[in-house]
């Protein structure tokens, strides 16, 4: 009798619950005569009096006739997502946008690029690839290239979704947009994680800063895209897209989010090419059809291992693009020279090279024993474990070469990717030394702007930071308030070899750019699995530039060297950029 009425409660719950009242929505706040609807940008958890949390526009309001001065700190700036919804609030009062200030001078490629894409644009294209090296200057190219877009389609609103840490990468882009003008569009910049907040709005024109953030077809940054920028439209009923990348993927599998520029050169309708439940296999199958190399695994479809058939492979989606007419996508070497980039070996003491090895022999007997299990997220962890704790070992050395980078009056960039196991400890033992640290790691513990203007000006010789794009570390840059960051001569160390080309060759660009040439090094123990990863990492980081997706034969040799080619082939990578 108890599991019978234990059985009718169950039953029970469900009619339970869809019989409470549901809970109306809030009205959004009306203004009165003279008055109108501010937005403000409290930060998370803090309580600012006059400012009231709004949950049908996800963010706080007042209403007033004026913004009191203790909330004007509070308003959001020009072209944010912030004063867009703020002016959707008030239709008949919306802010007024500032006038362009010149603060920066267009170089000739910059137009050149801005030109190219106009001409796509013009002759009914509907997807634009602007390629350019790390430090050509992407960013000025698209604002401008958007601007002329506008103009010859009579837009009126730009979408542009940046890459990650917001709190530099939005600032750029809107300043960036008041010094050259915004062409009287709309312009509204967000980061990825944001794509929620827009997917109800039209958008005519669309940047996609950083667009190998769109490398995966099974992601909900993924779906929303599709949503925002029309990817299964007919080909005259989507957004004009410029997707800018220096690393566009790794293969040709990884470029879905070119399949509209695709699709249309090559006279197809989208259908063709992509399907609403299964993108990555409806992509992966056009390519197939039109000659690439696609092979059928445990896992999906990968690209072949022929190293003829990958290199007429890169040719050929390369050539769609570029020798189309006008061409759909353009790239261009920096010319100050590819990033010199080398292994630096790092000898262990014996105690080293003893823990070392006990955490290699530990590491081999969990991966076998997920191989043998067939447990991929076991096989992840324990990859993981190894990377962190190896790279512990050797933090150390990683410390005291970059203190002697900076008494040679050097500025250094390390590039990490775990923050308790690499970041914290050489942060904190390069303090205790009396170097000053500028630290860019671990969401919301740093304001990051700040932390990157204390390296730019000087006042931190080092900068420890887990990003890897969309923030600039080169010596001279202009910045915001039209000084001049430092001049030292940088140099980089990756802490810990990256697995993704694409995210090395990224990270490689933070200070190889605008005519600075900096060195990068990969750190690794020597005589240990590390050394062989590293050498393979050299030529990878190398090879991520190339504007089709980089030849991926590396990633199988990592693989193998970690025991872990059973591992679906994202796992080396899926922390990458």
């Amino acid at each position: 009798m108890a599991t019978t009425r234990r059985s009718s409660a169950r039953r029970r719950s469900p009619s339970t619950r869809r019989g409470k009242p549901r809970q109306q929505p809030r009205p959004l706040p009306a203004a009165g005569p003279g008055e109108r609807v501010w937005v403000l940008d409290v930060p998370y958890g803090t309580q600012v009096d006059g400012a009231t949390w709004h949950p049908a526009v996800k963010t706080h309001l007042h209403v007033g006739r004026g913004l009191p001065a203790h909330l004007a700190p509070y308003s959001p700036g020009p072209y944010t997502l912030g004063r867009f919804i703020e002016n959707s609030l008030n239709p008949g009062d919306p802010t007024p946008q500032p006038e362009a200030t010149g603060d920066l001078e267009p170089r000739q490629i910059q137009y050149e690029a801005a030109d190219a894409i106009a001409a796509r644009a013009a002759a009914g294209g509907r997807q634009f690839l602007l390629a350019d090296e790390p430090g050509v200057g992407k960013t000025i190219s698209a604002v401008l290239g958007a601007t002329a877009v506008g103009d010859l389609r009579g837009a009126q609103r730009v979408l542009v979704v940046a890459d990650r840490p917001a709190a530099i990468t939005i600032g750029h882009w809107c300043r960036t947009i008041t010094a050259l003008g915004d062409g009287g569009l709309e312009w509204v910049v967000i980061t990825w994680d944001r794509l929620e907040k827009v997917k109800d709005h039209p958008w005519d024109v669309i940047i996609a800063d950083e667009a190998h953030a769109l490398r995966r077809t099974t992601t909900k940054r993924w779906k929303l895209w599709a949503r925002i920028s029309g990817h299964g439209r007919p080909h005259d009923q989507a957004p004009f897209v410029i997707a800018t990348t220096a690393t566009p993927g790794h293969t040709p599998l990884e470029l879905p989010y070119l399949a509209p520029a695709y699709a249309q050169v090559l006279g197809e309708p989208m259908k063709e090419w992509t399907s609403a439940t299964q993108p990555g296999a409806a992509f992966a199958t056009a390519l197939e059809r039109h000659g690439v190399g696609v092979e059928r695994g445990r896992y999906g479809a990968t690209w072949t291992t022929d190293p003829a058939r990958r290199a007429a492979d890169l040719k050929l989606v390369r050539g769609w693009l570029a020798e189309e007419q006008p061409p759909a996508m353009l790239h261009r070497a920096a010319p100050w020279g590819p990033v010199p980039i080398s292994g630096m070996p790092v000898t262990l003491t014996p105690t080293e090279r003893s823990a070392y090895e006990a955490e290699w022999g530990e590491f081999c007997r969990e991966m076998d024993i997920a191989r043998r299990g067939r447990s991929v997220a076991k096989g992840r962890s324990a990859l993981l474990r190894f990377r962190q704790k190896a790279g512990l070992i050797r933090v150390d050395s990683t410390v005291a070469w970059i203190a002697q980078q900076v008494e040679a009056e050097r500025q250094v960039a390390c590039s990490v990717e775990f923050v308790a196991t690499a970041a914290d400890p050489i942060a904190d033992r390069l303090r205790d030394s009396g170097i000053e640290v500028a630290t860019i790691y671990g969401r919301d513990r740093f304001d990051v702007e700040a932390e990157r203007l204390r390296f730019q000006t000087g006042q931190a010789k080092v900068c420890v930071f887990t990003t890897v794009a969309s923030i600039s570390l080169h010596a001279g840059e202009t910045l915001a308030d039209g000084s001049q960051a430092s001049t030292d001569p940088r140099v980089g160390v990756f802490h810990q070899a990256r697995f993704s080309g694409i995210a090395g060759r990224q990270v490689t660009g933070r200070t190889h750019r605008d005519h600075q040439v900096s060195p990068w090094h990969i750190a690794y123990a020597e005589g240990t699995v590390e050394e062989q990863v590293g050498k393979v990492m050299v030529e990878r980081i190398a090879a991520a530039s190339d504007t089709a997706g980089s030849d991926t034969t590396g990633l199988s040799e990592l693989a193998e060297l970690l025991g872990a080619d059973w591992l679906p082939p994202t796992t080396l990578t899926e922390e990458g950029a």
